[in-house]
């Protein structure tokens, strides 16, 4: 629960930071009376959207169907980047999590269409970043993919 109630800590600095272009640390700032635990994942997680935006917004573009980032709504744009911020730079959170949350975020302050939509952009989206799937389940028992013994190097020189 912890990480769900930073994630909407971190909604709300985004999209204020979207709408107002408030400064960053100012809203940063706001985040202070907080829990510990949520406001230090929280920051990361504005500080992470905030830096790596192009990135994140063009993956958002090429994941979503005849729309540009600046024309959705900005809740939704919000929680999308969010979620590709964490595809990107958090890959021990497994991506059915990363969904599960941006889809509880756009159920609880967006519509039951931005639900859909946010769905088909993170799944897109997934499916281009995370092409193998998650980390974890790479090697695990039940993917049927064994650990190479030999190393990287060794497998690119043999």
């Amino acid at each position: 629960m912890a990480r769900h109630h930073a994630r909407e800590m971190a909604l709300r600095v985004l999209f204020e930071h979207d709408l107002a272009h408030t400064d960053q640390e100012v809203l940063i700032e706001r985040l202070k009376s907080q829990d510990t635990q949520d406001r230090e994942f929280a920051e990361s997680l504005v500080h992470g959207v905030l830096l790596h935006q192009e990135q994140v917004d063009r993956i958002i573009e090429k994941s979503s169907v005849d729309w540009r980032v600046h024309r959705m709504p900005t809740i939704d744009r919000n929680v999308l980047r969010i979620a590709v911020y964490e595809l990107l730079y958090e890959p021990k959170t497994p991506i059915s999590v990363l969904i599960a949350e941006a889809l509880e975020l756009a159920g609880d302050y967006s519509t039951d269409e931005a639900k859909r939509f946010v769905n088909g952009v993170l799944s897109s989206a997934a499916k281009v970043i995370r092409p193998q799937g998650d980390e974890d389940r790479l090697n695990s028992p039940e993917s049927g993919q064994k650990e190479s013994p030999l190393s990287k190097d060794d497998q690119t020189n043999s």
